[in-house]
């Protein structure tokens, strides 16, 4: 449990169809150390405007999310919804305005239904309890399951735990991700701190996944820290906390890639051997967007001049002659040499497993990079056709 913090979600009636969960509320006892990034899309929905505006304190006490609406294109409207909104979740909580994020994913163009919202909003006080679960589930849309990640660390004889909630399902690529997520610790830690080690941690994380390449209007990921553990998290032991941070995040991004649309796989791209970390970077992220890499992965088939390829127009220096790729512990290309019929073999057993790791090595330098990654199916273009239906 994490100390100073409660959740709620209910169904409010946003989404139409079977009752679904779909407004959901964070709530610290006093406002926390926050820090948050945003999407990187010059589109951006109100509640995104809005959100930049309120971090720059850097102290937040609740979070409103809503689900099935995204608040975006719908102009000034939009944001004198978002900021009635938050108004209406102060006043139920009894904080200020300025202490309130507010968060929406969903269908974009609608406005919001401000009489559900403003039916529901007081009904998410009496429904707090210390599980997240509840929260999960009223901000998931195309997502097949809640994601919730714990983590805890003793730091200075103390125990400080940390738990992570996001959606993510489709419109999912690196430069912030897509998704909303949110990360709650008990330790006490400055805001301008927090910002430092919650970008590294999305570099690592968030910034490191794929499951269609594309980047949302909504994308939010918000850290709150409540301090209520008694760690105070300073230059000595940030890495220990760091590490946490780090963990919690990977493993929301994993999941988030697990979930994609009509995902059957988890697959992470591992290049190293680059010259510069830019050309790792470069390199992972083509293969990792390759749409006919994801689909020879759905069809199970250890296509592996497509992963050359793609790694080949990067823009990432390579030399043909030089790569090695490996699927799992099995090398199908060395020193650009196909290595014949039993290596492939062995490879496409590899390709029938949940989980594939590929590590192409252009051995010419010091550095590498990895993204996570999953497969394309027909599934994904039956959600994608149907999502406004």
């Amino acid at each position: 449990m994490i100390k100073g913090f409660s959740f709620a979600g209910i169904a409010a009636g946003i989404k139409k169809k079977n009752g679904k969960k779909d407004l959901g509320v964070i709530v610290c006892d006093e406002p926390a150390s926050a820090a948050a990034l945003f999407t990187k899309n010059q589109v951006k929905a109100a509640p995104v405007l809005l959100g930049q505006k309120v971090i720059q304190k850097g102290k937040i006490q609740a979070v409103l999310a809503n689900s099935g609406n995204a608040n975006c294109y719908t102009g000034e409207q939009g944001i004198l919804d978002a900021a009635r909104c938050a108004r209406l979740t102060a006043s139920v909580l009894n904080t200020s305005e300025d202490m309130v994020m507010v968060s929406s994913t969903g269908v974009i163009g609608a406005p919001l239904p401000m009489d559900i919202f403003e039916a529901a909003i007081p009904k998410l006080k009496d429904n707090l309890s210390p599980s997240p679960d509840d929260f999960a589930a009223a901000i998931m849309t195309t997502d097949t399951v809640p994601k919730v990640v714990n983590g805890q660390v003793e730091i200075d004889g103390n125990v400080v735990s940390m738990t992570g909630i996001a959606k993510g399902s489709g419109m999912i690529r690196p430069d912030m991700a897509t998704m909303l997520a949110y990360v709650c610790t008990d330790a006490g830690i400055s805001a301008d701190r927090l910002k430092s080690c919650l970008v590294r941690a999305n570099e690592q994380s968030f910034n490191r996944i794929t499951v269609d390449g594309d980047t949302s209007t909504n994308d939010t990921l918000l850290c709150l820290a409540s301090g209520k553990s008694g760690a105070v998290i300073t230059a000595d032991n940030q890495a220990v906390f760091q590490q946490l941070l780090d963990q919690v995040c990977q493993e929301l991004a994993k999941w988030m890639v697990r979930d994609g649309e009509g995902a059957t796989k988890l697959v992470q791209i591992l290049v190293k051997g680059a010259l510069t970390k830019e050309d790792a970077f470069k390199a992972a992220e083509a293969i990792a967007h390759s749409n006919l890499v994801k689909t020879a992965i759905n069809g199970e088939d250890p296509n592996w001049g497509r992963i050359t390829a793609a790694a080949g127009r990067s823009g990432a220096k390579v030399d043909q002659d030089l790569m090695d790729l490996y699927f799992g512990d099995t090398a199908l290309v060395i020193k650009g040499k196909w290595q014949g019929l039993d290596a492939e073999k062995e490879a496409a057993v590899i390709m029938k497993g949940d989980e594939i790791n590929l590590v192409l090595d252009l051995n010419l330098g010091p550095e590498s990079d990895a993204f996570w990654f999953c497969d394309f199916s027909k599934e994904y273009v039956s959600i994608n056709a149907d999502y406004r239906s």
